[in-house]
């Protein structure tokens, strides 16, 4: 017998309902859908019950019974910890204050802990034999070892701030039009010599990647000899690549263009037309802007120390080329101002060895002039080809004696050609240019460019690396001038109150850097 059987007379106690709201009796709600009820979610017609409802919050807070009022402060205070630990807490530790006490330092003990092992403590790397400590000069003097790397640490990186001597940037070379991308990723330590590796990679829209270490702001000198041995990327035969090893005045940072504007090339202390832009030339011999940090600028102007004429000269130990199929060193000082169509006085030009050594037919152009000498190279002193493999030397010997000043390079123990201060002398409407006495940072690159050389693309070789076995600089043992900021030439404060343009290689006019270029007196105050 089924439930609803059982119970049929409850069934019939209630009639059937065909409401249109499913099941409930219809006179529970209005006849017509169209009526509106008094009391619905939104209207209470009674006007005690609509006091109470619109106050709910305050007659349950008055009439709220103990356990209800202790959870209301519970609450209050959950909340007050969450502002103290989220918000309150972090201000303070971001200020590195604290409202409650003053932070005393203790010393606990006067015993001084030695340094890392990792962090060198001398200039001198210990890891150059002592056979290299000393060098004999030019004139048979000898000299003493003032700053050395070895590379034979393995896995060094570059980037910013991981090296005691050396940063490898992350830039784009747009001074020369390269084409590749500077990354700190493409330079490292390996089987002890310094790599700097180009790769077709695609990295910034550039087809190419490639390394470049600079000493900038961290190791520079002043006169001496700089050395260094290294194995050529590519080979001997094709051209294209453009490694270098060379040196630039500390005030240009190499690859910020905001810092090398009115600096690079400039060895000048007069004060005459060479400061001015162009030369006060009409005849294209240059498109320099003129010399920034000249010894004429006014009282108050921005200047390393007024009075004595400040550049950013250029000394390369190494700019490699191949030409006819022979490897090529181009050796050279970039100056400004300019000679009359950049011809120096060849007079005081020394070539040492005329069957292999001669001077580069290219003397400069608007932004450059460029005494350069050319030297040919073995082809077993590259990376690639026949007899490939084998390290040279290559370096400069520079003393920047007002008279008596020269700059002699070497490739290997011979010299190659010399540079005597008298080819400087006055030209036309310009006065003395000089031997650099500027403190000079050391670089080392491998570029590409064809603004350089004819680039074979069919023949080069990716990746090609190129290897520094050491990098030495000697000086005389009472002219020891190691640093970036020397007594006379100090550049510290002058990068501290520029440091935008320094550090940031987007900005690429001094002006756009937010300073304005400094009035001299040859023009106006």
């Amino acid at each position: 017998m089924s439930y609803f059987s059982k119970n049929s007379d409850l069934m019939s106690s209630y009639e059937p309902d065909y409401s249109p709201f499913g099941g409930y009796p219809a006179t529970a709600f209005p006849l017509f859908l169209h009526e509106k009820e008094p009391d619905d979610f939104l209207h209470n017609p009674d006007k005690s019950d609509a006091d109470y409802d619109k106050h709910r919050f305050w007659h349950d807070l008055r009439h709220m019974d103990r356990r209800s009022f202790g959870g209301l402060i519970g609450l209050f205070f959950f909340l007050g910890c969450a502002v103290v630990a989220f918000a309150v807490f972090p201000i303070l530790t971001f200020m590195q204050s604290s409202v409650l006490h003053k932070e005393v330092v203790e010393v606990l003990t006067p015993y001084s802990y030695p340094m890392l092992s990792a962090i060198r403590q001398e200039l001198v790397d210990p890891d150059t034999p002592k056979e290299f400590r000393t060098n004999v000069a030019r004139d048979g003097s000898k000299w003493k070892l003032v700053f050395s790397d070895e590379f034979n640490k393995e896995g060094r990186t570059f980037y910013e701030g991981d090296d005691q001597f050396f940063t490898a940037p992350d830039i784009h070379y747009a001074a020369t039009n390269d084409l590749e991308w500077y990354d700190p990723d493409a330079v490292t330590t390996a089987n002890g010599t310094l790599q700097l590796r180009m790769d077709a990679f695609n990295n910034h829209d550039l087809f190419y990647r490639s390394g470049m270490v600079q000493s900038w702001n961290k190791m520079c000198f002043t006169q001496g000899k700089l050395e260094f041995s290294a194995k050529l990327p590519g080979s001997g035969s094709v051209s294209g690549l453009w490694p270098g090893m060379w040196s630039l005045g500390n005030l240009g940072r190499p690859g910020f263009l905001a810092t090398t504007e009115g600096v690079w090339p400039y060895t000048y202390s007069s004060c005459d037309a060479g400061i001015t832009p162009n030369q006060s030339s009409s005849d294209g011999i240059s498109y320099l802007p003129g010399q920034r940090l000249n010894s004429c600028t006014c009282p108050g102007e921005s200047h390393p120390n007024p009075g004595v004429g400040r550049g950013s000269p250029e000394v390369d130990a190494l700019e490699g080329e191949i030409h006819g199929n022979v490897g090529r060193v181009s050796q050279s000082l970039q100056v400004a101002p300019y000679d009359i169509w950049y011809m120096p006085d060849y007079d005081f030009i020394e070539i040492h060895n005329s069957s292999v050594t001669l001077m580069n037919t290219y003397a400069g152009g608007p932004f450059q002039e460029a005494i350069s000498g050319v030297t040919m190279l073995n082809t077993t002193w590259y990376e690639y080809g026949q007899g490939e493999g084998n390290y040279q030397k290559y370096g400069y010997e520079l003393m920047n004696h007002d008279t008596n000043g020269y700059i002699t390079w070497y490739v290997g123990d011979d010299p190659t050609y010399t540079l005597y201060a008298k080819a400087l002398h006055p030209n036309g409407n310009i006065g003395w240019r000089h031997i650099p006495k500027e403190p000079l940072s050391i670089v080392m690159n491998l570029g590409i460019s064809n603004n350089w050389a004819y680039i074979n693309w069919p023949a080069l070789t990716f990746p090609s690396t190129m290897r520094i076995d050491y990098v030495r600089v000697y000086q005389p043992e009472d002219q020891v001038n190691i640093g970036c900021d020397p007594p006379g030439y100090p550049t510290f404060d002058y990068i501290e109150q520029h440091l935008n343009i320094y550090s940031d290689a987007n900005i690429t006019k001094f002006e756009k850097g937010g300073y304005k270029i400094p009035k001299n007196k040859l023009t106006g105050c």
